[in-house]
């Protein structure tokens, strides 16, 4: 059975569409208008081994925290309704990556519950055309609207691109990980309680 789920977000200040495949083999289709996040975008899905489809328009004449918040409910959402009841999956997944100086380290539990924990700094105002808060605010919303327990670190690091880098590429791996069906669970909701949320 087929785990894709979409979304499709239309505002006065954005348009966005997403398809995010969780059993694809890495490919990435992601134009929003902003360079540094398309690439952060494609990391996810490389590093995941995720087929994500990601279009979006919006009111950059005005900023980018439109549509960076636009984007991260999307795929949240688009993420929420590939994983449907979430029967037989690992449930949890965590990594630690390196990029040149940089270190990341990402734990996430997909427990239905959206929560986001996260501890990096920036040496500059600005990640190639993002500033630095959005990269998080664009984290936050993604475990909210994903419905996922998200905590991430970024452990050492000079180079903002290479921190913001590793700590996208270890949050691919870690989904990777927490969204695989284990055959063991024999289709059983990953609970004792025998539900999520």
């Amino acid at each position: 059975m087929a785990r894709i789920g979409s979304y499709k977000r239309e505002t006065a200040e954005t348009s966005v569409s997403v398809t995010w495949d969780l059993d694809g083999s890495g490919q990435a289709d992601v134009s929003t208008g902003i360079g540094f996040l398309d690439h952060m975008v494609s990391q996810i899905a490389r590093h995941g081994i995720f087929d994500i489809t990601l279009k979006a328009s919006g009111d950059l004449y005005i900023d980018t925290h439109h549509t960076v918040e636009d984007c991260g409910i999307a795929l949240g959402r688009a993420l929420a309704d590939a994983l449907g009841d979430a029967k037989g999956i690992v449930r949890m997944g965590d990594a630690l990556v390196p990029l040149d100086e940089a270190l990341a380290q990402v734990a996430l539990d997909l427990s239905s519950r959206g929560y986001a924990v996260l501890n990096v700094s920036w040496s500059g105002s600005k990640v190639g055309d993002l500033p630095g808060d959005l990269i998080e605010h664009f984290l936050q919303t993604l475990a909210h609207e994903g419905k996922f327990n998200l905590n991430a670190r970024v452990l050492a690091g000079v180079n903002d691109h290479h921190k913001a880098e590793c700590m996208m590429k270890a949050l691919g791996r870690a989904l990777c990980a927490a969204s695989r069906i284990d055959e063991r669970r024999a289709g059983q909701t990953p609970s004792t309680k025998e539900a999520l949320g």
